[in-house]
């Protein structure tokens, strides 16, 4: 039985040529570009340029660079984030392109389309919040940016040696994944995803939010980072039974960043509330101080809105490849006794 998902052995090499690379250079871009959008919030930067596409007038790429490099630091990350985002938007068109001319496999163009949909999307959205000015679409434009992320790190999973290298493999060497790793991992995905999104409602609450429902938001979004960090060990324990190390590796760092994230989360909310009430015993902790736009302070809020969606992209990833193996699995053991046969 052939594998749809696998292509030959030339569309194989073009792809990890091509496809690939311009993936991971997408990835590589985007988790910057999370970080400067977050320090755009973070120091209230958004309407930094009032007006868009242009910039003060100028043509996005024509702005005097001097102006830009040693002028306000509010107009330092605002320009540098919409130039980082049409570098990212440049990639994804690479990315269509190439997969349209070298990619066998139909699903995986149409997911570069998806991906370049999404960051077009993401950049119509940051117009519109600064043509607005608009709380909710900032919001809506915190919650899109991990998505473009994510796809960005589908696409360089699909198209990477591991995912052809696993089509070549006999079967009885492949690792053996359990249908509970898999919902895990996917449980990882969605839950990830919606940290993201109750953290972009704490990050652009409204100022007619009732105390109470602010109250609401943030003990679920505690409750869930806990329940994920539960999940993360149970998805690891079932993927190490595995015995392979690219599923093993990503299982065991997504504890890690998920303790960090926490972290993260405590040291958020102290710099910008103060310390809550079950930590005063922390010494120096009745004389702490919130400070407006502290550099140190700025840093640790960025890093948890940055931590969350490199969360959500290596729960992606782990969630690809145990569906690739899984699926490689099915396929080589046919259909069950009394499935129908399947007519082409």
């Amino acid at each position: 039985m052939s594998d749809p998902s696998t292509p030959s052995a030339t569309s194989d090499a073009q792809s990890v040529g091509i496809v690939h690379h311009l993936a991971v250079l997408a990835v590589c871009l985007v988790w910057p570009l999370i970080w400067v959008g977050g320090l755009v919030t973070t120091y209230d930067a958004g309407m930094a340029v009032p007006d868009w596409p242009n910039t003060y007038g100028y043509n996005l790429f024509a702005y005097p660079y001097t102006t830009w490099l040693f002028g306000p630091f509010d107009l330092f990350i605002e320009h540098g984030h919409r130039l980082l985002g049409a570098v990212v938007g440049f990639v994804a068109i690479g990315i269509v392109v190439a997969a349209y001319l070298r990619e066998s496999r139909s699903w995986v163009f149409r997911l570069a389309v998806l991906l370049l949909a999404a960051v077009i999307s993401q950049g119509l959205l940051g117009g519109l919040r600064v043509r607005l000015d608009d709380r909710t679409i900032a919001m809506i434009h915190g919650c899109v940016g991990p998505l473009c992320f994510a796809l960005c790190v589908a696409a360089a999973v699909v198209t990477s040696q591991f995912w052809f290298r696993r089509g070549r493999t006999a079967p009885s060497s492949l690792a053996s994944v359990s249908r509970i790793a898999v919902w895990l991992t996917l449980s990882l995905v969605v839950l990830s995803y919606a940290q993201l999104v109750l953290g972009a409602q704490l990050r652009h609450v409204q100022p007619t939010t009732p105390p109470t429902q602010f109250t609401l938001i943030v003990a679920i979004h505690v409750m869930t980072a806990f329940l994920l960090w539960l999940l993360t060990f149970l998805a690891w324990l079932n993927v190490r039974r595995c015995g392979d190390l690219t599923l093993s590796r990503p299982g065991l760092l997504m504890i890690g960043l998920v303790a960090l994230q926490i972290s993260l989360g405590v040291g958020t909310w102290v710099v910008n509330y103060g310390w809550p009430t079950f930590l005063q015993f922390v010494p120096g902790s009745s004389a702490f101080l919130v400070r407006a736009k502290g550099f140190l302070d700025s840093i640790i809020v960025t890093s948890h809105v940055a931590t969350g969606s490199l969360i959500l992209a290596v729960s992606t990833l782990l969630w690809l490849r145990l569906m690739r193996i899984r699926y490689l699995q099915k396929v080589a053991t046919g259909p069950e006794p009394n499935a129908e046969p399947v007519t082409s």
